[in-house]
């Protein structure tokens, strides 16, 4: 007859896991932190890219009731409005400047790019006649549909981001 007996020093202890089980498991919370990490931040840039969209939209429509105020669209300067107030050489700065002339506010406050050191960028197309104007963002998705490929000439901030989506005036294109 056999005995089930086992000497204590060969005793399988079965309690706990192992190394490989543990680093397994770490590895998966790696890859699954990687991927939630890349889609949180994949978040964050598409919502900036809906602000910046829904604020050139917004500035489009001001410059749209200045131009039946006016006949024309206000100038610019160094990409931005010059307008503040209207027939001055001061520029509405983005984020701060109010657009509007003595008795008309179209803008309480210009809208600002929703990260730090990035700017719209406002340009009359047809200077001096003020018939045409364009408005400029750099997007941080590259896959959006509305991009601009390539980017245009105009610096959006940062130093080397170049405005890659625009708002024109309907009687001109983001190229002209």
């Amino acid at each position: 007859m056999k005995s089930n007996y086992i000497p204590s020093r060969f005793k399988i202890y079965e309690i706990g896991f192992t190394l490989v089980e543990l680093l397994v498991v770490m590895a998966i919370l790696g890859v699954l932190v990687t991927i939630a990490l890349v889609s949180f931040r994949n978040s964050q840039a598409r919502g900036r890219d809906a602000q910046r969209k829904s604020d050139l939209k917004q500035i489009s429509s001001a410059l749209e009731l200045f131009y039946s105020d006016y006949g024309k669209y206000p100038d610019d300067s160094g990409g931005a409005i010059l307008a503040c107030p209207y027939n001055t050489s001061t520029t509405c700065a983005w984020g701060t400047g109010e657009f509007g002339d003595g008795k008309t506010i179209y803008f309480k406050v210009m809208p600002k790019d929703p990260v730090s050191g990035q700017n719209y960028y406002y340009r009359i197309a047809d200077a001096p006649n003020g018939q045409k104007f364009q408005l400029f963002a750099y997007l941080e998705n590259t896959q959006d549909p509305d991009l601009i490929i390539p980017p245009t000439g105009y610096l959006c901030g940062g130093g080397t981001k170049y405005c890659n989506f625009a708002i024109t005036s309907s009687n001109t294109k983001p190229s002209e």
